[in-house]
């Protein structure tokens, strides 16, 4: 890999954290509030949520990069771009899905100021429970006051 593809890759990776954001604030709480909604008010009865169809939304368009990525080769632009959102994806479920809502139980008892300000900024969200009026669309960044109390 060179420093151009790793660049892409990179810029990729943190730039799906605005578009997770804009799609959570926007997609999620606006138009598609029906597979998200059981995800603020538990309704669900099992260890899969309505929500969890997200994955397909953001996993689609890296799986096609790579693909496509390969069939060119693996030095051209595409291949890092998928790679980028597919990383993003796995930060995000390792996150979100094990550490924030411990779908599996780890990092339960942990004292990283970063991991323990997500989680706290990620409570605040979860705190409304309609689409209307939530803070903190974010997952790996979230406003300064969520850290402060972990000094």
């Amino acid at each position: 890999m060179d420093l151009i593809n790793f660049s892409v890759f990179i810029v990729t990776f943190f730039a799906m954290e605005f578009v997770a954001w804009f799609t959570h604030r926007y997609i999620m709480h606006g138009l598609l509030w029906y597979f998200h909604r059981d995800h603020h008010t538990r309704d669900n009865k099992g260890f899969f949520e309505k929500n969890d169809f997200f994955f397909l939304i953001f996993a689609l368009p890296g799986s096609i990069l790579i693909m496509y990525g390969i069939e060119i080769g693996l030095e051209f632009i595409p291949f890092w771009i998928g790679m980028g959102i597919t990383f993003y994806g796995m930060a995000y479920f390792f996150v979100h899905d094990l550490f924030i809502h411990q779908r599996v139980k780890v990092l339960k008892k942990t004292k990283n100021r970063y991991l323990l300000g997500i989680r706290r900024g990620h409570k605040a969200h979860h705190k409304k429970l309609s689409k209307e009026g939530g803070v903190c669309f974010g997952m790996l960044l979230v406003p300064s006051k969520y850290f402060r109390q972990f000094k």
